[in-house]
Parts: structure tokens; sequence; C-alpha cells
């Protein structure tokens, strides 16, 4: 199937009644709303659409909603928000299943000081040391500058006591303003590739669009789309739950998809899905009217 390239969401509004639509390089670059998206979700709303925002962001849903504030994004902008931390944080308060109630309550987090919200209201002892853990949470580098090679030796230590990881963010990379910044998930990519155990929270998997879905209210999925920046996490968990999605070529993958001027390049787009093994049901520059 040939993506069809549309101006904006305008155009085939018609077709969907509900809307997930990721934030880090589709809503804001990390300082400010994108051209276009507020009154995008305006029209969409006031036609009788609704909005949920998802998030890779390792953090609950109220930090999340906070920080949208400072940045522009007011609360009744939108009709919804869930993030990969939120989820990560019922994981770890309701221990839903056998893998999370053997976890035990000894807790290394790998994260910045900005990640610390997830840690609120859990029973965990949150531990100093790898010989103390009973398992490690996952929420992104300590600084902003560090490289995935100074992790080895930690991660070394943690795959050689057998230690479960949870990555509540599933995201390798991260533009801010322009720089390329690691998260979490390239984090717990590498501890798998040591031989460590991962269990992931947020897009591309089901479950964190599964609770989407109750909060959009929608019945028909086939009325439901997905925008994104992200192939493999946007596009692909929009692909695993059966629903459109609108790939923003100016975000993540910007280089691989635009045509030099910033405009989407058909071409290099079915080339682009066709490597990552996804599918693209439309591309736009950027989620506007």
């Amino acid at each position: 199937m040939s993506v069809c390239i549309v101006d904006g969401v305008g155009e085939i509004a018609g077709d969907y009644d509900g809307y997930i639509v990721d934030l880090w390089g589709v809503v804001h670059d990390g300082a400010k709303p994108f051209p276009g998206v507020l009154d995008a979700f305006g029209r969409l709303r006031e036609a009788g659409k609704r909005v949920v925002l998802l998030s890779n962001a390792p953090r609950r849903i109220e930090g999340v909603a906070e920080r949208l504030v400072e940045i522009g994004v007011a609360r009744g902008a939108y009709d919804g928000l869930m993030s990969s931390g939120e989820e990560t944080w019922r994981h770890l308060a309701e221990r839903p299943d056998d893998w999370y109630r053997n976890l035990g309550r000894a807790c290394f987090h790998i994260g910045p000081e900005r990640d610390r919200d997830i840690r609120e209201g859990l029973d965990l002892d949150f531990v100093g040391s790898i010989k103390a853990a009973d398992f490690l949470l996952d929420t992104g580098t300590w600084r902003d500058e560090d490289a995935i090679e100074d992790y080895d030796a930690l991660l070394g230590d943690a795959v050689s006591r057998k230690l479960p990881m949870v990555c509540a963010n599933p995201d390798r990379i991260v533009v801010r303003t322009g720089v390329p910044e690691l998260c979490a998930g390239a984090i717990a990519e590498r501890y798998e590739g040591l031989g460590g155990e991962v269990r992931w929270h947020g897009k591309p998997h089901a479950s964190v669009f599964e609770a989407c879905f109750e909060l959009l209210g929608v019945g028909d999925t086939r009325r439901i789309l997905c925008a994104g920046d992200s192939l493999t996490t946007d596009i692909q968990g929009a692909n695993g739950v059966g629903i459109a999605a609108l790939l923003v070529t100016t975000g993540i993958h910007s280089d691989l998809l635009s045509d030099g001027h910033g405009a989407p390049d058909a071409a290099r787009i079915e080339e682009a899905t066709a490597e990552a093994g996804v599918v693209a049901t439309y591309a736009a520059t950027g989620f506007r009217w």
C-alpha cells in the first residue's frame, strides 16, 4: 500500500473520530508547540472528535501535563493523556502478573532527577548499588550528554546478578531543540544485548494503546488514527493494534523521509517504512489542520 501524503488532518478528519497523538516530535520540540498543532486540536474537537496524547515519557501523567502547560499546551487543549511512565508506575504499584509479583522490593533506579515522580507512592526501597538491588528501573540516562558506553560496567554487573529490568521509555533517542539525546530504550536495548531481561512499557507495545482506546471511547478502532514521527514506536505500535497511522516526516527521521526542503518524499518514505517493516497510511510535514 502506497502512503498518502496529506497537507493536514483536515483532509482526512471525516474518516476518523479518535486521534492518538505523539508528543515529542509531533506536538512539541521539547520547548514549544509546533506551529498549527493547537489549532488542529481545536478544530478536531469542535468537529466532535477526541484527541488523546500518548507519550513515551518515563513520568506519570500529572507531571507530563504540568510540563505541557509550561511549554504552552493547556490541559483543555486535549481530551486525555497517557504515558509509558504512568503504565510503568501502575504495574509496579499493582503487580498484575507473576513477573511483577516476583520482582522484589529493592530497586536500583537509572535515570535523571526529573524522572523521580515515577518513584512516588510505590512500596519500594530505592537502593544505591547493584549489589543491594532486586531489579532495575530504567527511565533514561543520568545526564543528557551521557554515551551508552558509560553504562556498560553497571549493566554488566547487573547481568551477572541476573537482575530483571523495567524500562519506562522504549525510545532509543530523542531530539531536544535539535540535539539528539539517548533515552531509556537505548539502555534497555544494551542490557538485552548483554543478556539481561527487560520488561518494556510504552509504544509500540499494545497495552499502552489499549489504555488510549479507553480514554477515547471510540468503539470502532477503524475510526482511530495514530500520529507520530517514529517508525519503530508510533507507526509500529499503530500497525500492531490495527489502526491507521499518520507519519510526521519532520521529526526524528526527517533526514530519511524528507526531500531536503522539509517536504515528505514518497519514495523515501516507502523505502524507510519497508526497511522498518511498518506501514504508514498517511504522511505529512506536521500535525496541523
